[in-house]
């Protein structure tokens, strides 16, 4: 009885902590849509969505309104959707994986992605961003399906599966360099680099929209399969014991992962950090249970995502950073902390 009351109080506490967390991030995204070279009143940003979901009618400045709605609210949007998508990825892999360093690229997707750009660049096939992102998402599921060949779909364990990640990885990378060696210049070697590390200046609605269904319908798998990830915590045999299909879970989960990486990737480039860093930091905050701990790491990377796209903008303005570069500065001292408690415990 008095455990139970217990668990009712930390599950009430847990959606109190929600609640106030989703309040913080569209808080952040509004903050992220007003800052930039031309600053935007909160309550332009407020009225303008407000407006165009028809629930006001308030006159708003018309270049204010253009710039928040075709512009700078999809990229915020998309920015908190891949952060979320990111990290959802990372808490899954670590636990199937078992191994605290793995994060959402472990499976070569973010080399195949690379891969598949490069070539677009340098052929000089389709029209811009479109056939950019497609090139790239087709890269990463090959460098995915590759990865599936080497470890016989799902049975392969998981040093198999980390070590032909690696293999994958090393493989099209090698492509890529090859590539980038014998068939670019210097303006698409350095257009491609640019990208591969991490940009949300060219995504709009209907990439919002795309990645909206995919991280959404990927969270939802993982949640169904929550149970199922708290025993792979323990190993596929521990897994086992209790009934599980361990190779259909297995399969089922690098494909969800897969996809909500591939499509990340193919939108906004290899952004690192995130998809490492929060899954390790939720769950010393909320514990190891997953149907807590996707739900705490979709809401921080989607911050966290999102405060890194603004500073992105704003440290060495006019001109902007790439956003992996602003996650690896903050995500390395984060890592290193979590590094020293684990040593010291």
């Amino acid at each position: 009885m008095r455990e139970g009351v217990v668990q009712a109080r930390r599950g009430m506490g847990f959606i109190a902590v929600a609640i106030i967390a989703i309040v913080v991030l569209f808080m952040v995204i509004a903050l992220g849509v007003s800052v930039g070279e031309l600053s935007i009143p909160l309550k332009s940003v407020v009225y303008t969505v407000t407006n165009k979901l028809g629930m006001t009618d308030v006159p708003v400045n018309r270049i204010h309104e253009s710039v928040i709605w075709d512009f700078r609210l999809s990229r915020a949007l998309v920015a908190a959707l891949s952060g979320a998508g990111l990290a959802i990825c990372g808490a899954v892999l670590q636990s199937l994986l078992k191994n605290a360093l793995a994060e959402p690229y472990v499976l070569g997707v973010s080399a195949g992605a690379s891969t598949g750009a490069v070539l677009i660049v340098v052929s000089g096939v389709g029209a811009g961003a479109i056939s950019l992102s497609l090139g790239a998402f087709t890269g990463a599921f090959a460098a995915f399906a590759f990865v599936a060949l080497l470890t016989n779909g799902a049975r392969g364990g998981t040093e198999r599966t980390i070590l032909a990640g690696v293999a994958a990885s090393q493989l099209f990378n090698a492509i890529t360099a090859y590539t980038i060696s014998t068939s670019a210049n210097a303006q698409q070697a350095r257009d491609v680099m640019f990208w591969l590390l991490g940009s949300f200046s060219g995504v709009r609605w209907p990439e919002f929209q795309l990645v909206l269904v995919i991280v959404v319908i990927g969270l939802a798998v993982c949640l169904y399969y929550s149970r199922a990830l708290d025993a792979f915590s323990f190993g596929d045999d521990a897994a086992a014991s209790l009934g599980i299909p361990v190779g259909v879970v297995r399969l089922v989960l690098f494909t969800a992962t897969a996809l909500m990486t591939a499509t990340i990737v193919s939108m906004a480039g290899s952004i690192g950090f995130v998809g490492l860093v929060v899954p390790h930091v939720m769950r010393f905050f909320f514990g190891p249970l997953h149907s807590r701990l996707l739900i705490a790491c979709a809401i921080a990377g989607a911050i966290l995502m999102v405060l890194a796209d603004i500073a992105s903008r704003m440290l060495i303005a006019p001109q902007s950073l790439p956003v992996g570069v602003v996650t690896a500065l903050v995500g390395v001292p984060f890592f290193a902390i979590i590094i020293y408690r684990s040593r010291t415990q």
